[in-house]
């Protein structure tokens, strides 16, 4: 603020009644008001406080305009321009304790020359509660329990969300876990009986060399599995007939048995053949049923691997997502949270059985420095909402880009989007348009704070039938007084 006058310029306690804020005071208020208070002028163009220095002043406009203007995006975005005699502004809210010592919350400027009544914030403050005991302890109460509430919401909000993803998380682990145990039990089946069938093939009376041909066979069989071509359902049925019937032929049990597994390893006749040349007749069937055993503890172990392999991509997502043993502050790749979000609400895509999620990743894109663990919980809430917005099915779009010096992130969804008037208030805390019960309001507010007051960044959003485009903006470099 401008250095104060020597000698401050005082209002009498007439003038001071004719500010519509003093109107109501008695002759005693006034009397304070004005030994404590003083005129001071602005020059057009001079800053009368600053958004985020201590706010030490309480300001009453008497003559000119001023401008009320905040920092966005290192943008001026001016919030309301104004020449009506007695408007007020600066330490609003010290009068309320635990508020009294918050910053400025926006910068005010003088778009013209400017007169202004000033006070100091913390003796204005003390003598309001003197004055007004019962409104100030009415507006405490208000003030705390919304705080109080919102902390108490969001803290919930979290909670149920942690609990959506870990049913979500389970449910998706336990079908390849489920899946693996099916397959290490039929696994063990296949291994005895293949133990059974090579002891009575080697107690027989069976050449060497043959018994050497055949295990030949069988791993060429293996090798062949691995690369044979995926068959259509028909081409399947059509296989598997042609070698029961072959099998039929030559006499073999158990040709329904045989023949899917000998199909899926991509066997033909002519490979039966090579068997049935390399074997006694009477032998035949044991070494068929060896080499089919064979092939199918191949299958169950591509199975069992394949579980495995996802309950370990699963697991690694859940550890990307929470970002366990990683530092809370880092460079990050906003692709890896983003990816691992998409597998977290997998079953919620799931649920709605016809959300087609297109992925449109920029492969150059630089990292951010971030709080990557707040990021996903963002991620979350955008995509959570989006699957929400399309109960009837659509598309979701999450894309990344770079825009100047920030990285783009937009969740797109093909939903009936969200009307003009209420995208206005969509970022405030406590509006919802999910049905009560169904929404808190307070996702979409904690995601704006968590990307603008700890990244330095934007959250926006752009609505049409059948589009809604969350846009977030990440700088990429560590803004001032962030991170």
């Amino acid at each position: 603020m401008s250095e104060q006058v020597a000698e401050p310029v005082r209002l009498s306690p007439a003038e001071l009644r004719t500010l519509f804020l003093f109107e109501a005071l008695d002759d005693d208020q006034l009397s304070w008001l004005s030994e404590n208070g003083y005129s001071q002028t602005w020059l057009a163009g001079e800053e009368i406080y600053t958004e985020g220095d201590p706010s030490t002043y309480f300001f009453i406009l008497l003559s000119g305009t001023l401008s009320m203007h905040r920092r966005v995006e290192n943008t001026e975005v001016e919030l309301a321009r104004t020449n009506q005699r007695g408007v007020y502004s600066g330490a609003t809210q010290s009068f309320v304790k635990g508020m009294d010592e918050m910053p400025y919350w926006s910068s005010v400027r003088a778009v013209t020359d400017c007169d202004f009544w000033v006070i100091g914030a913390a003796e204005f403050g003390e003598k309001f509660r003197e004055w007004f005991p019962m409104a100030v302890h009415l507006i405490e109460g208000i003030t705390q329990g919304l705080r109080s509430s919102q902390t108490i919401i969001g803290q919930r909000e979290r909670l149920l969300s942690l609990g959506r993803l870990s049913a979500g998380l389970t449910h998706e682990l336990n079908n390849p876990a489920a899946a693996a145990v099916r397959a290490t039990a039929s696994l063990r089946e296949r291994v005895s009986k293949m133990r059974g069938k090579l002891a009575h093939l080697a107690t027989s009376d069976v050449d060497p060399k043959s018994l050497v041909a055949l295990t030949d066979l069988q791993e060429a069989a293996v090798e062949k599995m691995a690369k044979a071509d995926k068959l259509s359902p028909v081409e399947v049925g059509d296989a598997e007939d042609e070698l029961s019937g072959w099998l039929d032929d030559h006499g073999i049990d158990d040709a329904w048995d045989l023949a899917p597994a000998l199909v899926a390893a991509g066997v033909h006749t002519d490979w039966l053949d090579e068997v049935a040349e390399s074997v006694p007749t009477t032998l035949l069937g044991d070494a068929l049923h060896w080499v089919t055993y064979a092939l199918e503890t191949e299958q169950l172990m591509g199975e069992i691997e394949d579980s495995t392999g996802r309950i370990s991509a699963l697991v690694g997502a859940a550890k990307q997502y929470s970002q366990m043993d990683r530092a809370a502050h880092q460079d990050i790749d906003v692709r890896d949270g983003l990816k691992s979000t998409l597998v977290m609400l997998g079953h919620k895509i799931k649920e709605r059985g016809n959300i087609t999620v297109v992925k449109d990743f920029d492969e150059s894109l630089p990292t951010v420095p971030a709080h990557p663990a707040e990021l996903n919980q963002v991620w979350t809430n955008l995509i959570d909402n989006a699957i929400y917005a399309m109960p009837d099915g659509g598309t979701l779009t999450v894309r990344t880009s770079r825009e100047d010096g920030w990285v783009l992130v937009e969740i797109c969804d093909t939903g009936v989007g969200i009307p003009p008037e209420m995208q206005q208030k969509i970022f405030e805390p406590f509006f919802t348009t999910k049905p009560v019960g169904e929404g808190t309001g307070l996702g979409l507010d904690i995601s704006y704070r968590v990307i603008t007051q700890r990244h330095g960044g934007d959250l926006r959003v752009k609505s049409r039938p059948g589009e809604t485009r969350f846009q977030v903006k990440l700088p990429l470099t560590e803004p001032p007084s962030f991170g």
